[in-house]
């Protein structure tokens, strides 16, 4: 599984109104038959400005992971409150550092690993330049996971 894919996992699939603990593993799968269930009583009411502005962001460039997630909203930050909480002793910052948010979420928060998911998430610049690699990488892993369905506090920028 693509590190971005453990990070939607981890948010995604560890949330109550997700289908199962599993639907997180078997992304591609589960909602795909859980979807049809879940958008139709919530597409009508609430979701479409959202879904519309979130569909029209993420087909660009992401087009695989944007299909079923709009179909639930997830509020991302008791989520990672609690993952960051878990981790005693470690003040991690997850709204403002991606190495942090990786940690909370128990994923390989190493140089490598970072590089590895800047090439996923198709960053162009040095990836020599850790600093700036961070600093997008957070940025992108908030927008996307925004433009899945994802609810962010209002200090967050994507």
């Amino acid at each position: 599984m693509s590190i971005f894919g453990k990070i939607m996992g981890a948010i995604f699939g560890s949330h109550p109104a997700a289908t199962a603990p599993a639907g997180g593993a078997t992304s591609k799968s589960a909602p795909a038959g859980s979807a049809p269930t879940s958008a139709a009583p919530a597409s009508p009411s609430s979701a479409p400005a959202s879904s519309s502005s979130s569909a029209a962001a993420a087909p660009a460039s992401h087009s695989a992971a944007p299909a079923p997630a709009p179909a639930q909203t997830v509020d991302v930050a008791p989520i990672l409150d609690k993952a960051a909480a878990a981790h005693k002793g470690e003040k991690l910052e997850w709204r403002t550092s991606i190495v942090d948010l990786m940690k909370s979420l128990n994923i390989d928060s190493s140089l490598a690993a970072r590089k590895e998911l800047a090439k996923e998430l198709g960053y162009t610049g040095d990836t020599n330049d850790s600093a700036s690699m961070n600093v997008w990488l957070h940025k992108q892993v908030m927008s996307r996971l925004a433009a899945s369905g994802g609810k962010l506090p209002p200090e967050i920028k994507h």
